[in-house]
Order: structure tokens, then C-alpha cells, then sequence
């Protein structure tokens, strides 16, 4: 399983058969590639046990898998409309204004694959995706996907399941196995503005809504709001456990997410920091090539509003950097002068 673009290359240069290629007439069917992909990393799982051995994600930046997949989840969502209910562009998908990846897309599987190992925090599911390779410079990774169905692979083996036009024919659109009949019952097929073959029922309001939120989104205006949000009591939009912080502390580097905390905390950008931490907590615990982060520089800059903050995800005062100095410590330094 990988994204369409490189179906062809997989085929002919590494002999592999892939569910899809540059041959995208089945509309309905990339969309099925793009929910698997850009759904919540168990879901994902669900549909590609029944498709696949492997998946093949392109990483590295520039534009890989990642930067391309807000574009597969509209392409998702207009065939499976509860993707992003009422919002066809599906505009919880995708970076922040501060160049963070969304709650939507942090949590898919597609993300989850790309990033593993490599993002603070980002770690997949052991129990679901095994990392069976990655080049040499990370631009291409390969994991193989565990607890693949027997059932639904052997079904597709059987030649009596093969459907083609004719006995023997070479045009044969396939089919999937029974164990996919109940994501496929959830889908609406999509009928694209130029398709004037379509015989079944038009989805005028659907590509009318997409069109508006398309000039809304170039115009910079966000969804409306029916109503205004009651104020609550900041906090993160998940909470990480004792053991992903514990691993997250493990990977020490200098990253676009440390340059970006301590940039944020040296010049006292307290919004801005809240507006990361609550779809990206991860970033609290990120620890720079010497061993420090957030807190440290938040107590070294005697910024106590952001240390309650960072205190209040769990962010430790008595973790150490290289030189066994903890942020407690740098407070002491601070409040001497």
C-alpha cells in the first residue's frame, strides 16, 4: 500500500504489485487509499489489514506523504463524508498557523508512520506497524502491517473471486474481500462536476460547499461559529502518559521543535505557545542537543507564568542536561543575580 503517485515505480521498478498507481479512474477507490491513510492510526489499521502486507510511506520533507495529505483527506472525505462532518475541505487537517501539525493530522496513521522515530513523541504502534526499512537519508520508509487478515487474503487469492468482463479476460476491475463490506457500506460515490455520464444522484451542495470554503480559506476566514465557546481552563487536548514523556526525554537533538519553543519562550510568547502545546504537548518535553528544553529556558529566563504552564502537562524541574545542571537549578542562578 502507498499513495498513488507511486504506484508505477513500485511495480515496474521494484516488482511489487500496489493497490493503486497512476491510473486514477476509480475515484472511489483512492478515496478508500486516502481513509486509510488519513483516519485515526487504529482505523487505518482496520482498513489495510485487508489490503496489504506493507506500507509504503515518502518522508524526509519537501513535499512528501505528509505535506501532500491534506489533500488525500478531502479526497477521503468526498467519498466518506464522516471524515470532516459538514466541512469538505476538511480544515482540521493540516499544519497550524504556527507550523505544527493539526490534532487530526498528528493522530493518523499516515503521520504516525512518517514520523516515527523522528518527531519527539511520535512513536507507532508496536502492536500494529513493524519498521521493515528506511533509506538512507529517511526519504523512504517501509513498514510492514501486522495481524493482516488470513481471511480477507486468502479470499483475494482465490481465482473465483477475480472479476473481469469476460472468462479470462485481462480487464478486471477486482473486488474487495467481505471483510471490507462495512467501511465500503459507509461511502457515497462521488460525482465530479464534468462527469456528464453520471447517472446517479448529483452532489451539487456538496461541491458547492467545497468551492466556498476553498475562497474562505484564500481569503483567510475560518469556519463560522454558531455560537460562542464558554471559556474553560487551558489545557492540552490529550494528556501523554508517564511513559511517553519518559521517551520523549530519551531523544536528545536540536529540531525545528526546539528552536521553535525556545524562540517562543525567550521573547515571552505565551499565546502562541498555548495555542501549540494544545494540539501538540509533545513539544513541551522536547529536549535540545544539550539536554535542555522548555523548562530549562523558562526558569532561565525567570519566566514563571510559562513554567506553571509547562509544570501544569507534567514538563519536570529536576530532569538534567549534559552537564547534570536541572532547571530547578538554573531558577537558583536567576533569583542570585
Amino acid at each position: 500500500m502507498a499513495w498513488w503517485d507511486y504506484g508505477y515505480q513500485l511495480t515496474q521498478i521494484a516488482n511489487r504489485t500496489t493497490i493503486a498507481d497512476g491510473n486514477t479512474w476509480n475515484h472511489e477507490h483512492i478515496a478508500l487509499l486516502g481513509r486509510a491513510l488519513t483516519s485515526p492510526e487504529k482505523e487505518g489499521h482496520r482498513i489495510s489489514r485487508h489490503l496489504a502486507d506493507y506500507i509504503l510511506v515518502w518522508a524526509g520533507g519537501g513535499g512528501d506523504d505528509v505535506a501532500k495529505s491534506p489533500h488525500l483527506a478531502r479526497i477521503a472525505n468526498s467519498v466518506y463524508r464522516d471524515m470532516c462532518p459538514g466541512d469538505p475541505t476538511c480544515s482540521n487537517f493540516g499544519y497550524t498557523a504556527q507550523g505544527q501539525p493539526s490534532k487530526m493530522m498528528r493522530e493518523s496513521m499516515l503521520y504516525k508512520l512518517h514520523s516515527h522515530g523522528l518527531a519527539p513523541g511520535v512513536v507507532a504502534d508496536p502492536n500494529r506497524f513493524r519498521e521493515q526499512y528506511s533509506s538512507k537519508f529517511g526519504k523512504c520508509r517501509v513498514f510492514k502491517i501486522l495481524s493482516v487478515s488470513k481471511e480477507s487474503k486468502e479470499w483475494v487469492a482465490n481465482p473465483a473471486n477475480r472479476k473481469c468482463d469476460i472468462p479470462g479476460g485481462w480487464y478486471c476491475p477486482g473486488q474487495y474481500p467481505p471483510g471490507m463490506q462495512k467501511i465500503l457500506s459507509e461511502k457515497k460515490d462521488f460525482s465530479q462536476l464534468e462527469d456528464f455520464n453520471y447517472k446517479g444522484e448529483k452532489d451539487s451542495e456538496y461541491q458547492k460547499q467545497y468551492f466556498e470554503n476553498l475562497e474562505r480559506k484564500k481569503l483567510g476566514q475560518g469556519m463560522e461559529r454558531t455560537e460562542k465557546p464558554k471559556k474553560q481552563p487551558w489545557k492540552p487536548n490529550k494528556d501523554l502518559s508517564i511513559e511517553q514523556i519518559d521517551e520523549i526525554n530519551k531523544y536528545w537533538a536540536d529540531s525545528e521543535t526546539t528552536s521553535q519553543m525556545w524562540q517562543l519562550i525567550s521573547q515571552n510568547k505565551v499565546k502562541e505557545l498555548i495555542e501549540i502545546l494544545s494540539d501538540y504537548p509533545e513539544a513541551a518535553h522536547s529536549r535540545s542537543a544539550d539536554g535542555r528544553g522548555p523548562m530549562f529556558w523558562a526558569l532561565e529566563f525567570g519566566n514563571e507564568k510559562i513554567a506553571r504552564i509547562l509544570r501544569k502537562i507534567g514538563v519536570s524541574t529536576t530532569v538534567k542536561d549534559e552537564q547534570g545542571v536541572t532547571p530547578l537549578d538554573l531558577m537558583k542562578e536567576t533569583n542570585e543575580l
